[in-house]
């Protein structure tokens, strides 16, 4: 059934996308807010799709899919499937994004690790007309990084912290001298030969149980640890001045069972403060998610 569904969402990539306004791992199910931390675990099957508007008015939209494997009442693994397109007034791109792959080990009641990679592919190499696109018109970072992470309870507040470091850089060549200045692409900031840094996550969240429905007000601040740098076409490396630095966003889940296996999650976002400079295309300055999950 799982591979029925990858196969399904693989032949629909050119109208369904997936994507997140950080580098991959707010979007791991075991670092997000859930009410069914403390209940035994069960196989589950996800499947979502989003909307969100991005810098240089581009609309973001998307879809993803996910099968949470419970091998025992400690561990469980996930796996994720994801893609992403982008679209503004003069460009549309799309394409699949990532996999994700990560294992969780559930300590106790309030303490939880996890440890995961995430696989691109694409290599953030796509093209107009001859001429390499921006990241923002990337359907993925491009980038083998490697997820570590915990999970706390505390009070009724879920804490989850993450680090998430990259481990390859992709194959972009894009640079805004490429296009003349009347072209909106030479506003956006060069990243040929783009070397990305890693990040570290602390979200706070706080359900509020009624009845079959859970609000979850939560704040997710995520820090770029370096600035990003470039080769110009001369070969020299630049930082990327203000790529380093926090992007502090809100976020509000709204949880629907209509039974006990099967539900629906509602999650906005948007960012209270967002990096000087988003050379990496992953700013959203709001995002609407829905995704659909059933326990087998």
């Amino acid at each position: 059934m799982l591979w029925i569904a990858f196969a399904l969402l693989w032949t629909s990539a050119t109208a369904y996308a997936q994507g997140c306004s950080d580098a991959g791992f707010c979007s791991i199910d075991a670092l997000r807010p859930n009410q069914q931390k403390e209940e035994v675990l069960r196989d589950q099957f996800r499947i979502g799709t989003f909307y969100g508007n991005a810098d240089h008015a581009i609309a973001v939209y998307g879809m993803s899919i996910a099968y949470d494997d419970a091998w025992s009442s400690s561990w469980r693994s996930e796996i994720k499937l994801t893609s992403l397109a982008q679209s503004s007034e003069a460009i549309q791109t799309f394409g699949l994004s990532d996999v994700l792959i990560n294992i969780h080990f559930q300590a106790s009641q309030r303490m939880g690790l996890s440890a995961g990679i995430k696989w691109p592919l694409s290599d953030a190499s796509n093209e107009l007309d001859g001429l390499p696109l921006p990241m923002d018109h990337q359907s993925s970072l491009g980038t083998h990084d490697l997820i570590f992470g915990f999970s706390y309870v505390s009070w009724g507040i879920q804490w989850a912290a993450a680090l998430q470091q990259p481990l390859t850089q992709n194959n972009n060549q894009f640079l805004s001298s490429f296009y003349p200045s009347e072209n909106e692409l030479s506003a956006f900031p060069s990243t040929n030969a783009f070397n990305r840094s890693g990040d570290v996550l602390l979200r706070g969240s706080y359900p509020i149980q009624m009845a079959n429905w859970t609000l979850t007000p939560s704040i997710l601040p995520i820090y770029h640890l370096r600035n990003d740098r470039y080769r110009d076409e001369y070969g020299k490396e630049h930082q990327i001045d203000g790529s380093k630095g926090l992007t502090l966003n809100g976020n509000l889940f709204i949880d629907y069972a209509w039974s006990s296996k099967q539900g629906l999650q509602l999650a906005m976002g948007f960012p209270f403060i967002a990096r000087k400079a988003r050379p990496d295309g992953l700013t959203r300055t709001a995002l609407l998610t829905l995704e659909y999950r059933i326990q087998l």
